[in-house]
């Protein structure tokens, strides 16, 4: 029998995908459950499984290439004898369709790409391996049964292989000295991050005239900055005295803490008491979320950008929110999330005073209320209240919101809150 591997949803916004590399090659043996092929969704690079065990007889689309979700992009014969077969079915297929639309495409493809996501957020039960892992253990002989992943929801990375095998030394630095020998790693250490993929080459010199076409991910954030056309907005502005969390910041830079992390916890401090602000617009009414999960606009260096999402910010303390904050940014930036830890954010950060920007007003990202721009933190001469003089540092940060649930004094109210919190109680984003 032949059957077709389908390019798979790998998320909710996905009508296309691209093919970053086939792991097998035409005339491979393939075993179910195994990786066959990498593809770029929206935002990250996923593994996509075999469904089937036999033999990958023919590509039909090439890696570079792109297809619609649903279409077949490559056949498996499940015997040796049925790979020529496959090879004419192929070459007499005609050519692929436009993409078919969420509501007419066939049941069987969208038990396959359910299945497809199942398995590459490791939820299926089978082993979740990255390609090279996959590599390196055929290579050295492990077997990758006995591993415990340490990549994202549990899968197994080339540094699980290699430190199964023996062959990894090097100790993190609050590790042992060299001298001694490697050891486990404690069952309470935070996981170690998915190996990142090797940076893109640099771009190319654009001549004038030349027209560029957008990657996957900026073709997303396209129809994200459209979609959000349809919604009516307010800008909201207020100036915000830094001085005591600037203070605080110097203080706990050295353990890991950046300025990004203490400005989400505070927002994520101060979100709880508005629960409006990171509530979104349904045509049934207010959707009020249980989590405040918050998403921080990330630039990527090929174009485009990406909102990696802070789980129950509001829960995490502070050191534990900055290292995951670390974890998040590196896997963004070698395309290693899963969809679950770009697309669930419930209210958006978007600073852009790191580069010296004073202020600004960002695009409301689809499904949330409310996204906070924030500007740079700069020495200001003020009145001060004895009616003298100061020089006090301050930023201006700009809510952006949806009109139809949320209402000026909403706005208002809540940057009250988050100024009060920054200017007069920084020290309590410790507890």
């Amino acid at each position: 029998m032949i059957h077709e591997v389908f390019m798979p949803a790998l998320s909710s916004t996905m009508t296309e995908g691209k093919i970053v590399s086939w792991v097998k090659a035409p005339g491979d043996k393939i075993e179910k459950g195994e990786t066959v092929v990498v593809v770029e969704s929206d935002k990250a690079d996923m593994d996509v499984e075999s469904f089937y065990e036999g033999y990958l007889a023919t590509i039909i689309v090439d890696a570079g290439g792109t297809a619609p979700v649903g279409e077949a992009i490559a056949l498996i014969a499940e015997t040796e004898a049925e790979i020529e077969a496959a090879k004419q079915k192929a070459a007499s297929a005609p050519a692929p369709a436009a993409a078919p639309s969420p509501a007419t495409a066939p049941e069987p493809v969208a038990a396959v790409a359910e299945a497809a996501i199942a398995s590459s957020n490791g939820s299926s039960g089978r082993l979740v391996v990255s390609p090279r892992a996959r590599k390196l253990a055929k290579e050295l002989k492990v077997d990758l049964t006995t591993l415990k992943g340490s990549g994202p929801h549990g899968r197994i990375v080339a540094e699980d292989v290699e430190a199964s095998a023996g062959k990894v030394s090097t100790p993190v630095a609050t590790a042992a000295p060299a001298t001694a020998p490697p050891v486990a790693a404690p069952a309470v250490a935070a996981p170690t991050p998915a190996a990142p993929k090797p940076a893109p080459a640099p771009t190319a010199p654009v001549t004038p005239g030349q027209v560029v076409p957008l990657t996957t991910l900026q073709n997303a954030v396209v129809r994200n900055m459209v979609a959000s056309l349809e919604v009516p907005i307010f800008h909201v502005g207020y100036t915000i005295t830094t001085d005591g969390l600037d203070k605080l910041y110097k203080q706990i830079k050295s353990k890991g803490v950046t300025m990004t992390a203490l400005l989400a916890k505070a927002v994520a401090v101060t979100l709880k008491h508005h629960p409006l602000l990171y509530a979104a617009y349904t045509e049934q009414g207010v959707q009020y979320n249980s989590g405040i999960n918050v998403a921080v606009a990330v630039a990527m260096g090929d174009g485009g950008l990406i909102t990696p999402v802070l789980q129950a910010a509001d829960q995490m303390d502070i050191y534990t929110l900055s290292r995951t904050w670390k974890d998040l940014v590196d896997r963004a930036r070698s395309k290693q999330l899963q969809p679950a830890e770009y697309t669930t954010g419930t209210f958006t950060l978007s600073n852009l005073g790191m580069f010296g920007v004073d202020r600004f007003d960002a695009i409301l990202p689809p499904g949330q209320g409310a996204i906070l721009a924030i500007g740079a933190s700069r020495p200001q001469v003020v009145a001060t209240a004895d009616g003298l003089f100061g020089v006090r540092t301050q930023m201006q940060v700009n809510l952006t919101a949806d009109h139809r649930i949320i209402y000026g004094a909403h706005a208002a109210a809540f940057l009250q809150d988050l100024a009060k919190l920054i200017e007069t109680d920084a020290q309590s984003l410790t507890l």
